[in-house]
């Protein structure tokens, strides 16, 4: 990705150092995160510095070669791992790297492949891919190596000089669209606007909307997946309106161990995340307010599951799958 007319990866390896864009200071700042050890590196992932499943995976890779290197394997394998329980790839990474014979060399495969797999998605997703089209969440750079999953394929048409235009939607609670995705956009140019995550069914009755593209952070055996909270409502919103609905993914997101959407793990996050918002003030400065009725309580899922039936198909590296 360009920021700035420089290209950055959204994780990388520098010397010993994991070194990842800080994506809690987006958009108002951009910061390069320096983590010395896999201890740091984990509670990156943990504290949502670095997230989506492409970019999780290829940080908890890079961990695990910091804790190979430290001579640390089993303590960074289960530090890491308790990290974020729902996105798969990072399970998958961790395992690779730490069964490897050079963990650092493993590692880096890891971030290579999501890179190239991520661009592959967005080559064949274009074909897909209308004149408007509804994102959740972000599944871009910043959720990726490079280039994205749901993303990628905007960016593919974008850079053709096809006519696209993306609503975005904010993705309370976290908003990674309004915060993320928006700023993705506007560094690419590609014309956007957020909208409300209550607005998207109205869109779509009125015509304005050609598809849905999702990222996702497991996919079950059966096509069910997780993706982050809300997803669930736009697939059942986009079947209602004859919208198509694709789910773009790496083959690392799947998970063959997992029969259904039933079994899959799903994180819930501290309720303070739903009741209180940081952002940019009128005075120039960022601050954190609370948002939400004083003395309430909140619940926060961060992911849902949406089955099978609600997806058109699936966009990977290795193909455009239809069902399975």
């Amino acid at each position: 990705m360009l920021v700035g007319k420089k290209p950055y990866r959204t994780v990388w390896w520098e010397r010993g150092t994991v070194k990842l864009v800080d994506q809690n200071l987006l958009p108002f700042s951009f910061r390069i995160a320096s983590c010395k050890t896999f201890r740091e590196t984990a509670r990156a992932i943990e504290n949502m510095t670095v997230r989506g499943a492409p970019a999780i995976g290829a940080a908890a890779g890079f961990a695990m070669a910091q804790a190979v290197l430290a001579g640390k394997t089993k303590e960074g394998e289960k530090l890491i791992k308790s990290t974020r329980p729902t996105a798969v790839d990072l399970f998958h990474a961790v395992e690779r790297v730490a069964n490897a014979d050079d963990a650092l060399e493993e590692a880096q495969t890891i971030a290579d492949e999501s890179a190239e797999a991520c661009e592959r998605i967005g080559k064949l997703g274009e074909k897909l891919c209308g004149a408007r089209i509804l994102t959740h969440c972000n599944a871009g750079w910043l959720a990726c190596v490079d280039w994205g999953t749901a993303l990628a394929p905007i960016y593919m048409r974008h850079r053709h000089g096809k006519r696209v235009f993306v609503y975005v939607d904010e993705t309370r609670p976290r908003s990674q669209g309004a915060r993320l995705t928006a700023w993705e956009l506007r560094n690419e140019g590609v014309a956007h606007a957020i909208i409300a995550d209550n607005a998207a069914a109205y869109f779509m009755k009125r015509g304005e909307i050609d598809c849905v593209f999702v990222g996702a952070d497991r996919i079950a055996k059966n096509g069910d997946f997780a993706n982050k909270i809300g997803t669930l409502e736009k697939a059942i919103c986009a079947r209602e309106f004859n919208v198509p609905f694709y789910v773009c993914a790496p083959s690392s997101t799947f998970d063959r161990k997992c029969a259904n959407g039933d079994k899959i793990r799903i994180e819930e996050r501290d309720e303070g995340e739903v009741l209180y918002q940081r952002g940019l003030c009128d005075d120039g400065k960022i601050r954190r307010v609370r948002v939400c009725s004083p003395k309430s309580h909140a619940r926060n899922p961060a992911f849902d599951v949406t089955p099978a039936k609600l997806v058109t198909a699936y966009v990977t590296e290795r193909g455009v799958f239809r069902s399975f």
